[in-house]
């Protein structure tokens, strides 16, 4: 007994020590957003700012035209959850829960898309969006979320359909129903777990995206907040306090929506099981 609790109290000092390697620069971050640039670098820090600089974040965020990157990023990121949960939903009940010819090797070859580095489409998908005239648009950040959303989020829906019992699509068809009436009625109303996990990815992959729109985008007024942080951090590179503030702010919408998530996210992880 004493040998489990010693077990049981190492393991909850293990995750503490853990935790901590993640918290601390979120905290560090946060603490000198509220300084000035004087007490970010005092040696021993300084953990609680004396007085809080509130007025940083209204100067960051008045530096650059942050409105108009976070309506730009506000509209790539609900497009893509739209699309990302409506098509991946229907791609993943196409897969689970109708037979059709050659499904299991359609869904294995699009697997294997899993293995390739970004890097590799990287140039082809920017070769293809130019010559479709979509070059400096949002379109190229938007349009790929209506077309499966990513396998990533086909492969973790099926999964999670293959736990939900094929007695409730035979009860369904004895009444008539069709496939879509299955989908809309019974599968996805049991999946929503499930689908709050893959919204919440499509909205942080979204939010915090860089690469795309550094590729994609060239004109300011089209600007995401990670390009425009980029840009602040290029163009006030010596006013930590600043830089931290704006980094805050970018930052907050991401912990906001996972804390307030966080017990479908779990619960979603949780029943989602590994059955092929």
């Amino acid at each position: 007994m004493r040998q489990s609790k010693l077990t049981l109290a190492a393991g909850y000092g293990a995750l503490v020590l853990i935790s901590g390697m993640f918290i601390i620069p979120f905290v560090w971050l946060v603490r000198s957003s509220l300084m000035n640039l004087s007490q970010i670098f005092t040696m021993p820090p300084e953990w609680i700012p004396a007085p809080f600089q509130w007025s940083n974040f209204q100067r960051a965020l008045t530096a650059l035209p942050f409105d108009t990157f976070f309506k730009n990023t506000l509209i790539i990121v609900v497009s893509v959850l739209v699309g990302t949960v409506i098509t991946s939903t229907i791609g993943a009940f196409g897969f689970s829960r109708i037979q059709w010819k050659g499904r299991d090797t359609v869904f294995a070859i699009l697997m294997t898309s899993m293995m390739l580095p970004a890097a590799v489409t990287m140039i082809p998908s920017f070769l293809g969006w130019q010559a479709l005239g979509f070059y400096d648009t949002l379109y190229p950040l938007i349009i790929p979320a209506y077309f499966g959303g990513g396998i990533f989020n086909i492969f973790l829906l099926r999964q999670f359909y293959l736990t939900i019992p094929r007695d409730f699509d035979e009860a369904a068809f004895v009444d008539g129903a069709s496939y879509w009436q299955i989908y809309t009625r019974i599968i996805f109303p049991l999946s929503r777990s499930a689908v709050i996990v893959v919204a919440l990815f499509s909205f942080l992959a979204s939010w915090n995206d860089f690469m795309g729109p550094l590729i994609y985008l060239k004109s300011d007024s089209l600007f995401t907040l990670a390009l425009g942080l980029q840009m602040f951090q290029g163009s006030y590179t010596a006013q930590w306090d600043l830089l931290m503030a704006a980094s805050a702010t970018v930052v907050l919408p991401c912990v906001i929506v996972f804390l307030a998530g966080q017990r479908y996210f779990l619960e979603g992880i949780t029943l989602t099981g590994l059955k092929g």
